[in-house]
């Protein structure tokens, strides 16, 4: 069964991926951060986890809102 708490490396691991999705200009580059995040995630999810789901996270928890 999935744990619903992410252990602090997963989580230091996606803010830091977090700000290099937001710092990256290419899209296919973009992409890659998210799925890596996407896998990382996934057995830490109960639901199912889309690209799409990982980069919302990523604009709603955006360090500075634009």
């Amino acid at each position: 069964m999935p744990s619903k708490e992410l252990p602090p490396w997963i989580a230091r691991r996606f803010v830091d991926d977090m700000r290099a999705f937001h710092a990256e200009t290419n899209a296919i580059k973009r992409d890659e951060i998210a799925a890596r995040q996407l896998h990382a995630l996934r057995p830490h999810h109960a639901g199912k986890l889309r690209l799409s789901d990982v980069k919302e996270m990523f604009q709603l928890m955006r360090d500075d809102p634009a």
